[in-house]
């Protein structure tokens, strides 16, 4: 079963690298609004990547990563 699944997996992987490289290697420009729209979802998440990391901050300076104390 594990061997069916790798082979499947690889078989996607090779796929999806062949499109990939179809799509990379046509010579047509980009769209100048395709800048635009890579530009704002760069810094999306950029914003998503520091909320996350601040509320990995906070929740440790914070004690909620400790685990509960149980009262015998």
């Amino acid at each position: 079963m594990r061997i069916a699944i790798s082979i499947g997996l690889l078989a996607f992987l090779v796929a999806v690298g062949a499109y990939a490289y179809e799509g990379l290697t046509v010579d047509a420009p980009a769209p100048a609004y395709s800048l635009v729209v890579f530009a704002i979802g760069i810094t999306l998440l950029a914003a998503l990547c520091a909320g996350l990391m601040g509320l990995l901050f906070y929740s440790s300076r914070h004690g909620y990563d400790e685990p509960p104390h149980i009262k015998r």
